[in-house]
């Protein structure tokens, strides 16, 4: 099996290539390597994964490129005929979607839409791709389930990630593309984004700077640790969505549908104040931090919460590491990759 990853040198990405060349499963990866967050980390997780390479059984093939480059895109889909495709690629981040739009909709539509074409044109038996918990928005009823309304986007990230989840159903819908969309809340662990709160907090705590606590602290996040994440697309990669064949077209559950499509939250199911949050990472580095109490950052949303029965029901797994636990293990990364 050869499964094509765009985003391959993302913080999900990488762990995902990880996972499969370690089970002997040919991967092919996309990734533009752009300078939204530091290059350097991308080319590290990238060498990483060439020396896993050398040691299995299985091949690592990245083509830097764009998503948004169709004539590359198709001539990947044509020289190496993946079965499957994972798509992670995307313009990241609910408060750069405010300064800069034009990349979301460059990024997670017209990429998005090439990548469907390409599962289209290539017949591909399964494709997953990251949707977010930002969808569910202005929705206040928690925990978020997959069979609410999420038509009340708070950016623009988000309304591109919903989006993504329209594209990928009238493909499903027109072409019979088993596809599976993944809300993921907040995922964190070694290797992660810089511009996460994990990160921005465990930098500053070790350099002595203060960190800014957004709504005055009161936030709450379902905090997502990132080998619980890669288990779940594993586990979906061999469970392609199928139709509904209950499926309720006079009430329609907007997570499934008639055509082979699916939405599953994929989130711990135990959401983490920010403020205890902030203590584990305290108690790993061995220093309070400098807190700077601010109010509530545009676009942002002060409570997640991922009800992930569908998940658990499709793919008999549910996501449930501890958040001292992962914490610990990133903090841990931290120090060692920056010698600190």
């Amino acid at each position: 099996m050869t499964v094509l990853i765009t985003g391959a040198a993302g913080f999900i990405g990488y762990h995902l290539c990880s996972r499969l060349m370690q089970e002997g499963i040919d991967v092919v990866g996309i990734d533009n390597i752009n300078s939204y967050y530091d290059k350097e980390l991308k080319r590290a997780r990238i060498a990483q994964l060439k020396k896993k390479e050398e040691k299995a059984t299985s091949s690592f093939n990245l083509i830097e490129a764009d998503i948004c480059d169709k004539e590359t895109i198709e001539e990947v889909f044509k020289q190496y005929k993946p079965n499957k495709v994972v798509n992670l690629a995307a313009q990241a981040g609910v408060r750069y979607s405010i300064e800069n739009p034009a990349a979301y909709v460059h990024s997670n539509l017209a990429g998005f839409g090439n990548i469907l074409e390409g599962c289209r044109n290539h017949r591909i038996k399964n494709l997953i791709y990251a949707s977010s918990s930002s969808v569910y928005g202005g929705n206040r009823a928690l925990p978020f389930s997959e069979d609410q309304n999420v038509d009340h986007p708070l950016s623009l990230y988000a309304a591109t990630k919903k989006a993504n989840e329209l594209m990928a159903h009238a493909y499903s819908n027109l072409y019979g593309l088993p596809t599976t969309g993944l809300r993921f809340f907040t995922v964190y662990g070694p290797w992660g984004r810089p511009d996460m709160a994990l990160f921005i907090f465990t930098k500053a705590i070790l350099a002595g700077e203060k960190i800014q606590i957004f709504n005055n602290g009161d936030m709450t996040r379902d905090f997502t640790y990132i080998d619980d994440v890669i288990e779940s697309v594993r586990i979906l990669l061999e469970r392609p969505s199928k139709p509904d064949e209950r499926f309720n077209y006079h009430c329609p559950n907007p997570s499934k549908s008639w055509a082979p499509y699916n939405i599953f939250n994929v989130g711990n199911s135990n959401p983490t104040p920010l403020l205890e949050y902030i203590e584990a990472v305290e108690n790993e580095v061995g220093i309070i931090a400098i807190k700077e109490f601010l109010p509530m950052q545009a676009g942002d949303v002060q409570i997640t919460a991922a009800k992930t029965t569908a998940l658990e029901e499709w793919s008999g797994f549910k996501p449930n590491t501890p958040v001292r636990e992962g914490v610990a293990k990133f903090v841990s990364w931290y120090r060692g990759y920056y010698n600190v």
